[in-house]
């Protein structure tokens, strides 16, 4: 196949360049910065400079590809959410989505697919529920940037495109994303749950995560939404599993009033969460290799990060 993956120089993108390509498809990867070393890199793969912003300079490369991969959007960890950072977050996804819907609109020749990022955030967050596909979307910030995330792109089933979209949980890998920050205070002897730790994270090992996407590329009768989820743990729980796989201590809570105070409305994404189904992927008879998160964190923490996931 010929894949055609926008925002595929991060976390998810690499890694998911990096599985198709051994398994010997064509990607090409839409990036604002393509790389000095572009002209030495795997045959299978090379790169194409676009503003995140508009179609111009590279639509036609629409007319070749069997499938295309949104995975565009700036860091919602980065920084605090200010009213314009918030702007920023929003129009990151939105303006890059419409690009993307309006090259599909304008080739002649359709992709059979196109690949959706989202979050779990887009359902809100329970301390209770268990969200699945057809729960509503939540009312908070992260849940408005999911509504119009997911929404950029979904005309193209006007046009007879499969559209597919992924609410990823909490990605968890060993090159970068959360688990390095949440495993870094435990490197120095301090590390805890956060805030109560009562809250819920979903997670995802990122082997999974790539293979969840390419799952659904090449299986033809998916459509819609699917939580990209492999189980649900609270914070004490991760923080207890990461103590043990580190051989380090999990004694030390960071307090909710301080991350409240150092990350502003932010700190929902550490404080707040929630529980989310994936009984849909596995119907679609999507297996997991990654289920029980002592494994998954053994299999990330104890081994050279230089090595493939």
């Amino acid at each position: 196949m010929n894949i055609l993956i926008a925002g595929g120089s991060g976390l998810i993108g690499s890694a998911l360049s990096e599985e198709l390509i051994l398994r010997g498809h064509q990607v090409t990867i839409l990036t604002r910065n393509v790389p000095l070393e572009n002209k030495s890199q795997h045959p299978l793969l090379s790169y194409a400079r676009w503003d995140g912003r508009s179609p111009q300079g590279w639509s036609h490369l629409v007319e070749n590809i069997d499938a295309l991969v949104n995975l565009t959007g700036e860091n919602l960890a980065k920084g605090r959410w200010s009213p314009q950072r918030k702007i920023a977050l929003r129009e990151s996804r939105v303006e890059a989505g419409k690009a993307i819907l309006q090259a599909v609109l304008d080739s002649k020749h359709k992709p059979n697919v196109l690949i959706q990022a989202s979050g779990i955030g887009a359902y809100g967050t329970s301390p209770s529920l268990v969200f699945d596909e057809k729960s509503p979307y939540g009312t908070d910030f992260l849940s408005s940037i999911c509504v119009s995330w997911e929404a950029s792109t979904r005309p193209v089933e006007g046009v007879g495109v499969r559209h597919v979209v992924i609410r990823s949980g909490v990605v968890l890998s060993n090159q970068s994303g959360a688990l390095p920050l949440m495993v870094l205070p435990f490197r120095f002897f301090a590390g805890g749950p956060l805030g109560s730790g009562t809250q819920w994270m979903p997670w995802i090992h990122i082997q999974d995560e790539v293979n969840a996407i390419i799952h659904l590329i090449n299986t033809p009768n998916t459509s819609g939404t699917y939580n990209l989820v492999a189980a649900n743990h609270t914070n004490h729980q991760v923080a207890n599993a990461i103590g043990r796989s580190l051989k380090k201590h999990s004694v030390l809570p960071a307090p909710a009033f301080a991350l409240q105070a150092l990350l502003g409305e932010m700190s929902m994404m550490v404080l707040d969460g929630q529980q989310a189904s994936n009984q849909k992927l596995i119907a679609s008879g999507f297996q997991f290799k990654f289920t029980q998160l002592s494994a998954t964190l053994d299999d990330l923490l104890n081994r050279p990060t230089s090595r493939k996931e």
